[in-house]
């Protein structure tokens, strides 16, 4: 028993009884409400649920169907709801019919170059601005972020141009700093399957942003996702960033395919960063267009001023003319897929 398929008719104590009556199995619910049915998941060891108990709750008035989910990420996948998920950001949607188009630099280097680079990519048709204030770097004596005052320039930077901030949270003991200044919250690929920090996102009300790690399947991807979504927190964005293979021409091998796969296994959006995905500035326009083509819901687009004066990721991070010059050749793009910029 993973899913209760209630009727039309539910009401509100419906509801209620039919949680509480899980809680004293030792169970939680997870109310997912649809435009035509409401659905409750269960969440927990289901395998102790005896088939009379099912049969008892199946025979409640406003329980229509008790179903299994044999996919171990029970709350990401289709089964539980076939609508996608569409996440509001502010006064922004990502999964919606307009792309989300999250621009900004690798790191936040100075407040002029965060709200600079802020203004220049919302005028080429940005909706988002993205920017690291704790950075994780293969190197412990690369440049690592300026913490607070990073994010402090952020918010300004949102101030300025209204667009909401995407940064990235390393350590659960940033996670109240994280949550008084960005609007989205990025997990990294190096800490995918950083359980505890997962399940300390799960509990926030802001957005997660979750990366594919550098060797992970879409399964396990997938299960990271789940810890998010079984602590509650439903309004978690999946994020394609290439994946380690033997592959030595780009920084990484951009997995293009698992958009139209993910598409079949979860309502959550995905959106795609070609910037990480090649490592090389000049080959970011035709996987961010391939990636639209695909199906994507977004795009995280690494841009700077200078690149050539970044202290990370310079390589791969667009000019702002390019960028604009890409957002014009990606809205022809777009409209052959039912979607708009």
């Amino acid at each position: 028993m993973d899913i209760i398929v209630l009727r039309p008719t539910a009401t509100k104590e419906d509801i209620q009884h039919i949680t509480k009556r899980l809680h004293g199995l030792g169970l939680k619910a997870q109310v997912s409400r649809g435009t035509e049915r409401t659905i409750i998941g269960v969440i927990g060891d289901t395998s102790k649920v005896t088939e009379e108990v099912e049969d008892a709750i199946r025979a409640m008035d406003a329980v229509e169907d008790v179903m299994r989910i044999l996919k171990p990420y029970k709350l990401a996948s289709r089964d539980f709801r076939k609508a996608p998920t569409r996440i509001k950001v502010r006064d922004k949607v990502i999964g919606g019919k307009r792309l989300a188009i999250i621009a900004g630099p690798c790191s936040v280097e100075g407040r002029t170059m965060i709200i600079e680079t802020a203004m220049m990519v919302q005028k080429a048709g940005a909706n988002f601005i993205r920017g690291g204030a704790f950075k994780p770097r293969t190197s412990p004596y690369s440049f690592q972020g300026l913490g607070e005052e990073g994010l402090r320039y952020l918010a300004e930077a949102r101030e300025r141009t209204g667009l909401p901030v995407v940064t990235e949270l390393m350590d659960p003991r940033d996670m109240e700093l994280l949550e008084r200044y960005a609007d989205v919250i990025q997990i990294g690929a190096r800490n995918m399957q950083n359980f505890r920090l997962l399940l300390e996102v799960g509990m926030s009300k802001k957005p997660v942003l979750l990366k594919r790690g550098l060797s992970a399947t879409i399964k396990e991807w997938l299960m990271s996702a789940e810890y998010i979504l079984s602590r509650g927190n439903q309004k978690v964005i999946l994020c394609e960033r290439g994946i380690r293979t033997f592959e030595t021409a780009t920084r990484n091998t951009l997995d293009l395919s698992a958009v139209p796969v993910l598409r079949e296994l979860t309502h959550l959006p995905v959106v795609v960063d070609p910037s990480h995905g090649v490592g090389k500035w000049d080959l970011v326009p035709a996987m961010a267009k391939a990636a639209v083509a695909a199906g994507a819901d977004g795009l995280l687009i690494e841009v700077h001023p200078r690149p050539e004066e970044a202290l990370s990721d310079g390589e791969q991070s667009l000019k702002p003319k390019v960028f604009q010059k890409l957002m014009k050749e990606l809205a022809p793009i777009a409209k052959s897929v039912g979607r708009e910029l």
